[in-house]
């Protein structure tokens, strides 16, 4: 396939979203590049949403899991719908309550600002590592099918791409992503249903047809019924409403974008129209997955897991036409999770940790230069992880996501669950101990309930494998900790702050 089409094309797409930038960002200033000015329409956010919940590593990594478990992630994709009710109900009108910039306010006032600052660093974490994870998958795509017959090094390529984000962010924040996001959505649905009937059309089938086909083959399996297995179902449903709960409910990212909705009502709409879209949407990317391997299977492929749609797409399987469309569907894919995170981290950093809003010393401008440099120097930041994750070269760049937010979420799930479900006092200045306490035993617990996955990773041989092997098997006789990890870790949180809190005194 022609890599200067290719790239034309993607280049021509960034222009595009620079002119919506452009158009978005006049008369901006910080109150709506942080939240919008509040007068975000709630349409229009729900729908570029979900180019913000799916990403770049949906579009490729989800469709590659079918090959080895079938259609089992739609029992995760179950858990956050109803992860996003508990959101929809029990913290948006917490937020709206407040009249929330930053969510993590909400720790200020129910804990002490140490409490707050805590929540406010997890969060720049997590997502950072989210962020970066799911932006190296897209570009590392994106350099081998075609930036590396350029003579393009990656290092080069997030360089670019990076500052590409940063143009069209930099001005208009929220207000600007708000309108990105929905033109970036279309085009990556478009994509994956142009892709769909691609495939089916190559292949002669029809939707009856595929899906018996998948049936024959085993792949339509959603529910696992093994209760030793990570994958069983009730973990997974349970699992995947608390990492919606955390990751969209708890992350400053998403939240920014709902509050930026003018009324709860409203917004509370939108989050119920995401959560279906949803159901649907992920529906579609596994069904795309089990074409993909019903093609493989006959056209003797090799490529499985997050290698196999551009193998296919980009690959000379399908028209030219079809890969153009595949690449604009994945960098849409890639951009509405990494604008939104640059901007969300630049709001959390400004607000949570320096305080400008509260900074009378700093007028408009001062406080927009101090935004601007922070936006550069987490765009430099994104640099640094990308670049790490390209060391680490992992096959299937999902597991790490959610791996990652199992560890850097449980905390904000600690302090929420404990400031909402409990009226006891903590003693605030305690509190970051306790943080960072309960991942560390959470990733205690992980290498010994998982000992392959890390010593895979780290390369780990010997007798340290072996009584890592045998520890584990000695403690838990095969059952396997899956996605549960996140609420496991936020419990050891809140269990913690039980102990450095007292009864609240009654007035």
């Amino acid at each position: 396939m022609n890599t200067l089409l290719l790239f034309s094309f993607v280049i021509g797409y960034f222009l595009l979203l620079l002119t919506v930038a452009w158009y978005t960002s006049k008369n901006s200033n910080n109150d709506s590049f942080f939240i919008g000015n509040r007068n975000s329409n709630w349409m229009l956010v729900a729908f570029g949403m979900v180019g913000t919940s799916l990403s770049g590593v949906t579009f490729v990594s989800v469709p590659g899991t079918v090959g080895s478990i079938g259609f089992q992630y739609f029992q995760v994709v179950i858990g956050y719908f109803f992860g996003y009710l508990a959101v929809a109900y029990i913290l948006l009108p917490l937020y709206y309550k407040m009249n929330l910039t930053s969510i993590y306010n909400y720790l200020d006032h129910r804990f002490g600002n140490k409490s707050y600052k805590t929540g406010a660093v997890f969060f720049i974490l997590s997502r950072t590592l989210g962020a970066t994870a799911r932006l190296y998958l897209v570009i590392n795509i994106l350099q081998l099918f075609i930036l590396d017959s350029m003579n393009v090094s990656f290092w080069l390529t997030t360089m670019i791409i990076l500052i590409l984000i940063l143009l069209y962010t930099f001005e208009g924040g929220v207000k600007t992503i708000v309108y990105t996001d929905t033109l970036q959505t279309t085009c990556m649905l478009l994509g994956l249903i142009v892709c769909i009937i691609a495939v089916m059309s190559k292949m002669n089938l029809g939707f009856t047809e595929t899906i018996g086909q998948l049936n024959a083959k085993g792949m339509l399996q959603i529910f696992n019924t093994d209760v030793q297995s990570a994958g069983f179902f009730v973990k997974q449903i349970i699992g995947g409403a608390f990492i919606t709960i955390a990751m969209t409910g708890l992350d400053q990212e998403m939240m920014q974008k709902n509050i930026s909705v003018r009324t709860l009502k409203d917004s509370q709409k939108n989050v119920l129209t995401l959560s279906t879209i949803l159901l649907l949407v992920n529906f579609l990317f596994l069904f795309m997955g089990g074409l993909l391997y019903l093609y493989a299977g006959t056209h003797a492929i090799d490529a499985k897991g997050d290698d196999l749609f551009p193998f296919i797409a980009l690959g000379n399987h399908l028209s030219v036409a079809v890969g153009i469309i595949f690449i604009i569907g994945l960098i849409s894919a890639l951009f509405p999770s990494a604008d939104g995170a640059l901007t969300a981290l630049t709001s959390s950093f400004c607000i949570d940790i320096l305080g400008l809003k509260k900074r009378e010393d700093l007028d408009e401008q001062k406080k927009k230069r101090v935004r601007m440099t922070v936006h550069f120097i987490f765009t430099f930041i994104f640099f640094l992880c990308v670049m790490l994750f390209k060391w680490i070269n992992d096959k299937s760049i999902i597991d790490v996501i959610l791996k990652v937010a199992g560890y850097t979420y449980g905390p904000l799930l600690g302090l929420f669950a404990f400031g909402i479900f409990t009226k006891r006092v903590i003693n605030d200045k305690l509190s970051l101990m306790v943080c960072i306490a309960a991942p560390l035993l959470v990733i205690g617990l992980d290498i010994v309930n998982n000992p392959e996955w890390f010593i895979s990773k780290l390369n780990i041989t010997g007798s340290i494998a072996n009584t890592l092997h045998n520890i584990s098997s000695h403690l838990f006789n095969g059952f396997k900790i899956g996605i549960e990890l996140l609420i496991i870790n936020g419990l050891f949180t809140f269990i913690g702050l039980w102990f450095i809190s007292k009864p609240a005194i009654k007035k």
